[in-house]
């Protein structure tokens, strides 16, 4: 299904005609989950790509606004939420637009720094309460969950790349990964914790979007970025404080997505995974 800044266009003058006279246009890089088009300077317009995508919407609008009021950086903050249509099929959402631009390598000053910033705005997020929160499970593709879920597609990527990767080696990062659980009461998590997903200002950490997977259990999952960003020292100070448990499902988390991306059609995609398999492959050589 095409999205398109027309089709956003009909849909804001048709449900919400006092935002008719503001522009549409499509943010500079958009989502997998969802297609986002700024409309006018303050607002952005999120669109659900298909249909496992939908829960993520009403999710938002309950629980982000609940959120924010404990954590001390900017969110995602829903506005409104427009009905399918003649058009297009799902429900959407309207948020404020947060400014900043998203994390890369060349506008953050200090990684360790950078890296120290994000795992205390996850401190923060873990410790509001999770009465009436959603647990792990399909709505948000298990993110919350033990990674063990994903066992299945870990054993059939280490089997496809045998000739051409030290599945071995992987094999024994996987199995110490799924080999422990999260023994404590669940807390939030984000789900997506990347840097599309990561606003920084002056090199520092300005807020954090895109919670449409969030939900409570398990945190390892939001650890990731330690192997899939983070360089060795700066990932030090992101996971300082983590039990080794909670490390080695993070790291798993991590090793998952990168061994079912490696082969991803889209080149940037499967350059991220080769750097990830590369950290965790250089940490075991290290460790073992």
């Amino acid at each position: 299904m095409e999205i398109t800044t027309t089709l956003v266009k009909k849909m804001i003058d048709t449900q919400f005609p006092e935002w008719s006279n503001l522009e549409v246009r499509p943010v500079a890089k958009s989502g997998h989950d969802n297609r986002t088009f700024h409309l006018g300077n303050k607002m952005v317009v999120r669109l659900p790509s298909g249909s496992d995508y939908v829960p993520q919407v009403e999710k938002e609008a309950r629980w982000l606004p609940f959120l924010a009021k404990y954590l001390s950086l900017p969110i995602s903050n829903p506005i409104a939420v427009g009905k399918s249509s003649e058009d297009y099929p799902f429900i959407w959402s309207v948020n404020s637009y947060l400014d900043g631009e998203t994390v890369n390598e060349d506008n953050i000053s200090d990684k360790s720094h950078f890296a120290k910033e994000l795992a205390s705005f996850l401190r923060e997020l873990q410790s509001i309460d999770t009465t009436g929160a959603p647990e792990a499970g399909e709505h948000n593709f298990f993110r919350g969950a033990s990674p063990e879920v994903y066992s299945h597609q870990v054993y059939a990527a280490l089997e496809a790349h045998k000739h051409d990767l030290p599945t071995g080696k992987f094999r024994i990062v996987w199995e110490q990964a799924i080999s422990s659980k999260w023994e404590h009461l669940p807390v939030w998590i984000h789900g997506d914790v990347a840097p599309g997903n990561l606003l920084v200002k002056n090199g520092s950490l300005c807020g954090v979007i895109d919670f449409g997977i969030m939900g409570i259990g398990d945190p390892a999952c939001d650890y990731a970025m330690a192997w899939t960003f983070f360089d060795e020292k700066s990932r030090k100070c992101f996971l300082q404080g983590l039990d080794k448990d909670t490390v080695d499902r993070a790291r798993g988390w991590a090793l998952w997505k990168a061994l079912i991306t490696y082969t991803d059609t889209n080149k940037t995609v499967a350059e991220n995974a080769n750097h990830t398999l590369n950290e965790i492959l250089t940490e075991f050589d290290k460790s073992y």
